[in-house]
């Protein structure tokens, strides 16, 4: 059934391996920090880059190879963009949870024909990619800032929830008990082929977190808009509700 709300168990991430530095991977690593993980955080510069933003986190997070942090996390997210997908590390991601956070985004020089035809997701594109890995969809439709502003303790009458898809049960069970150890709950969308029902150009996607920006901004205040938001509290049943009654945009999005 789409839009099932997952009921976690406790949480067994203790560590969480962070692929990518950019606004998505520093957000998640930030509020899996608060939240009392350990996080081990990578980019594609090397772990001498990440020397700030590591002091900035504080002693629960530290700097590694791609690979080092494939190896560190019980649960790895790959916050690195789609077009970045053929440098993750294949073979240490082989076997783990794998959270896929990324976006098909048409660009200059840069398309996807089985995209574009919706012959498959993006995320069954990644599942495809990391061969042994089980990856799901989550994480991907919220912004950082308001990851950071929407959490709240089990119970809480305006506890937020998240979508996430995959095709491994098991995987799923451990990704809503990672949501959930950031303060989030999670609504089950299916397998990765209905991931798109939380993707670009629906109605679950971005909008619901944040609500609808000042009429007549420019693009660049639009965007500028959105991430600096706060953020909008949106209950297990809304998210159901926009999943199930949605149906398939045209996929990507025009940069």
């Amino acid at each position: 059934m789409v839009g099932a709300q997952v009921r976690s168990s406790a949480v067994s991430t203790t560590t969480l391996g962070v692929i990518g530095s950019g606004m998505v991977g520093a957000g998640v690593a930030r509020r899996a920090v608060d939240a009392g993980l350990r996080v081990v955080l990578a980019n594609s510069r090397g772990p001498e880059s990440l020397a700030a933003l590591v002091a900035e986190l504080g002693g629960r997070a530290r700097a590694a190879t791609p690979a080092e942090a494939a190896l560190a996390g019980e649960v790895v997210v790959a916050a690195v963009p789609l077009t970045a997908l053929d440098r993750l590390p294949v073979a240490e991601l082989a076997g783990k949870v794998v959270v896929d956070p990324m976006n098909y985004a048409r660009k200059p020089g840069w398309e996807n024909p089985e995209l574009d035809r919706d012959e498959l997701t993006s995320s069954e594109l990644v599942q495809r990619a990391l061969t042994g890995a089980r990856v799901v969809k989550a994480l991907h439709n919220i912004g950082p800032r308001q990851l950071l502003r929407l959490h709240r303790p089990d119970g809480a009458p305006d506890r937020t929830a998240l979508p996430l898809s995959g095709d491994d049960p098991a995987a799923k069970a451990e990704v809503a008990a990672l949501l959930a150890a950031l303060g989030f709950d999670a609504v089950d969308l299916g397998p990765l082929a209905e991931s798109w029902r939380s993707e670009p150009n629906t109605p679950l996607y971005a909008v619901p977190y944040t609500g609808l920006p000042p009429e007549g901004l420019p693009i660049a205040e639009v965007v500028a808009w959105f991430q600096a938001a706060d953020g909008v509290p949106l209950p297990a049943s809304r998210v159901r509700e926009l999943a199930a009654s949605t149906t398939r945009p045209r996929a990507g999005f025009q940069l």
